[in-house]
């Protein structure tokens, strides 16, 4: 051994921080960034405004119980109506989409970008004002339900489809040639087969999109509506308008969130378990 080689090996090796310490360092200076913030914006708040305006007790007991019975009630109807035919209407696009005739797979791809493209805000006044324009004298069954329900369909029955026709694609070949070795036809292994396995994949993104609905039926409002066919935005606004006070606004958002945090909750669960059964 030579002499450097003998001095090289007496040196103290530098000592430095560690990946998990410099982590938890990086960690602990992410939290106190956020607690200074979350501090300073509970100093700087002014509280007393903030409550005059958006918590008056007496304002938000005049809402109930309409703001449950009415407004709240719509707005599960116009989701619930609008979901249905956006899956239905989703399901024969996806259906198309996956066809071997072009022409169908053509006619469900511009369908797709067309009304994944448009603003849902559009599809509503076309639903509201070019459709009795282009053929006057003709009625939409249901009235203002049955505007919304077309409306929310057609732009959610866009999305549904690339979620179904995902789905579909998920589930093994082997299925469909089993089926077919069965003597099921091709139509009757889809349906009887193929969808059922299908939905069991795109449940979770399906009630994503149902929590999605459920907020873009706040533009119910730009159809017109009635006192008896208001949701919680317009039912919000109306009042907030009325009281000059931003109390029903927040009530208004609280029960959207009533509904919308239970169903991210039931989103997440649905995602684990799909996880739990690939593993």
């Amino acid at each position: 051994m030579t002499d450097t080689e003998t001095d090289t090996s007496l040196q103290p090796k530098k000592k430095g921080l560690t990946r998990r310490r410099k982590r938890a360092l990086s960690r602990g200076a992410q939290y106190a960034v956020f607690v200074a913030a979350v501090i300073a914006f509970a100093v700087s708040a002014d509280w007393g405004r903030l409550k005059n305006q958006f918590a008056q007790a007496d304002i938000a007991q005049q809402m109930f119980p309409d703001v449950i019975t009415l407004a709240l009630k719509n707005t599960v109807l116009y989701t619930l109506s609008g979901f249905v035919v956006g899956l239905v209407l989703g399901m024969v696009i996806a259906l198309m989409r996956l066809s071997s005739v072009g022409p169908y797979r053509w006619l469900a791809g511009v369908y797709i970008e067309i009304f994944r493209g448009l603003p849902a805000l559009l599809i509503f006044i076309f639903v509201g004002v070019a459709v009795p324009l282009a053929f006057p004298g003709t009625e939409i069954p249901g009235g203002t339900y049955g505007k919304v329900a077309i409306a929310l369909g057609l732009v959610s029955a866009a999305y549904m489809a690339e979620t179904i026709r995902a789905g579909i694609q998920a589930v093994p070949k082997g299925q469909l040639e089993a089926a077919r070795s069965l003597g099921f036809s091709p139509a009757r292994a889809m349906v009887s087969i193929i969808v059922p396995q299908a939905f069991r994949i795109i449940l979770p993104p399906l009630t994503n999109e149902l929590v999605l609905l459920f907020k873009d039926s706040s533009l119910v409002l730009f159809l017109g509506v009635t006192l008896e066919e208001r949701e919680l935005s317009k039912f919000g606004r109306d009042l907030a308008s009325t009281t000059a006070n931003s109390t029903p606004i927040l009530v208004a958002g609280l029960c959207y969130l009533l509904v919308t945090v239970p169903l991210s909750f039931v989103v997440r669960r649905m995602e684990s378990k799909a996880q739990e059964a690939i593993r």
